[in-house]
């Protein structure tokens, strides 16, 4: 244990972020830079180092929480980076992006504010990215199979990474013009910078694995035809359906998915365009859905200038206490500010859009909801709740309902699908087509970062078994071993 009385002497202190009216006005992350330089060791002396470690099982990796909470607050940095990397191949990523899952079972958080592992993950990457110990690690032989991954998100890069360690020929296929998937194209600036990726696919090429952009399998590229030139597939092409809203006036001018508006402000940022064709600049924003994505359009809609934010939820507020029924060390629902909630808008509950209504040349000009209440299990409009509220811009964050269908894929490798619409799939991963795994949210569903990592590494452990008979994977990197530094 690193410090016994570490969780009775310190609190829970996090990274602070830059001023609203400072960080607005660019596209930078928005916490201050080193704010958790002088912290970070008090904080992971926090960690208890319990007997049963809940914090493992609340992380879908598995991370060795205590064990590199211990390094950080001895300040072995590169032990602890050691400890990180053996479970999570992008923790730059996950320290930056996850909800945290970890902390929500963190034993400390039974009567306590819970140990800020995010925070330590991330502080322990970001020095190791700047001691220079993030190394490439290409194998030493190579196996002489190859493998094709469909899908350049985490869940993607996770598999490709493994894979190409166990001396397999990888080639990863994007059908963007850059890789990093969601990462790349759904995740805001301000959340996660685009350098955190660009250098990890710089590692990934000098290990040897193959990038292959804009190339869309089923499209530009017969799954049929990718199938014979590979000895084994991953998929990994995301959930990327969005849930649409079939109201009157959906089809106007200025009401858009949230991925047909996130990205482009992406590219924006990559220097494709001077200012995003969708832009919310001195235009009403309504965003429908109170999840992540909605808050990253809330966070964008800032930054383009908007006249006002609203944010829709169809659900009632959550609680900022545990609910009886999420008891530790379950994920609870709980009401959360995000950084985006804090630069302003208005958070509105309960509601659901009955129409959109427009001006005489199709541009959407109102939006039209009434309040909702639960009634015998089921969400029922409440009488004389009707108003409309102005929007001149709509985005929609509902979430997703499945892999797309539409570019031929799932039909030309002749998959079977669940009864949610995700690719089905067996316990090593691979679907009902021999040599063909899935992993991430074209499996699981839309889900969490560090489910699509984990699931990744696991799809490659089922595919390194069926093209050799036992896996070869990299085992888990000992501290005292500084030759695997990744």
């Amino acid at each position: 244990m690193a410090d016994p009385k570490g969780f009775l002497t310190h609190g829970r202190e996090v990274a602070r972020t830059r001023p609203v009216t400072e960080r607005v006005q660019d596209w930078n992350e928005v916490y201050v830079p080193g704010s958790l330089l002088p912290i970070i060791s008090k904080q992971a002396g926090r960690c208890m180092d319990c007997g049963i470690p809940f914090c493992h099982n609340g992380c879908p990796l598995g991370n060795l929480i205590p064990e590199w909470n211990d390094f950080a607050y001895r300040e072995d940095w590169t032990a602890a980076s050691e400890r990180l990397h053996a479970t999570n191949n992008f923790p730059e990523f996950t320290g930056r992006l996850c909800p945290a899952p970890c902390e929500s079972a963190c034993v400390l958080g039974i009567n306590q504010p819970a140990v800020t592992i995010k925070n330590v993950e991330v502080s322990i990457i970001d020095k190791a990215w700047d001691a220079g110990t993030v190394a490439a690690q290409a194998p030493e032989r190579l196996s002489g199979k190859t493998v094709a991954v469909i899908g350049s998100g985490p869940a993607g890069l996770a598999a490709a990474q493994q894979l190409t360690r166990a001396g397999h020929t990888v080639a990863v296929y994007e059908r963007a013009d850059r890789v990093g998937g969601l990462l790349r194209y759904g995740i805001p600036e301000f959340k996660m910078e685009k350098r955190h990726i660009n250098r990890r696919i710089e590692q990934m090429r000098a290990e040897g694995t193959r990038f292959r952009t804009g190339i869309e399998i089923g499209r530009d590229l017969k799954a049929t035809d990718l199938k014979k030139r590979y000895d084994a597939i991953v998929i990994a092409a995301g959930a990327t359906t969005a849930r649409d809203l079939p109201v009157p006036g959906r089809e106007l001018k200025g009401v858009h998915q949230a991925m047909e508006y996130l990205p482009l402000s992406n590219k924006v940022q990559e220097g494709d365009y001077v200012t995003s064709p969708i832009s919310a600049e001195g235009k009403h924003v309504v965003v429908i859905g109170g999840g992540d994505t909605g808050a990253d359009c809330v966070g964008t809609a800032h930054r383009q200038g908007a006249a006002s934010v609203t944010q829709l939820e169809i659900m009632p507020r959550p609680g900022e206490d545990r609910a009886p029924h999420q008891p530790w060390p379950t994920f609870p629902m709980l009401y959360k500010v995000t950084s985006a909630h804090e630069e302003g808008g208005e958070r509105v509950y309960s509601v659901s859009t009955t129409h959109f209504e427009g001006d005489e040349d199709g541009n959407v000009q109102w939006l039209h909801l009434t309040e909702v209440e639960f009634i015998d299990g089921r969400l029922t409009p409440k009488p004389g709740t009707e108003r409309r509220i102005p929007a001149q811009l709509v985005t929609l964050a509902m979430g997703f309902t499945g892999t797309d269908q539409d570019n031929g894929l799932v039909e030309q490798f002749g998959l079977d699908l669940d009864e949610r619409g995700n690719v089905a799939r067996d316990a090593d991963f691979q679907t009902n087509v021999p040599g063909v795994f899935v992993a991430g949210d074209a499996g699981r569903g839309q889900s969490l970062i560090v489910w699509a990592i984990a699931e990744g590494r696991s799809a490659a452990k089922g595919v390194d078994r069926f093209l050799t008979g036992a896996s070869e994977l990299p085992a888990p990197i000992r501290p005292t071993d500084r030759s695997l530094m990744v």
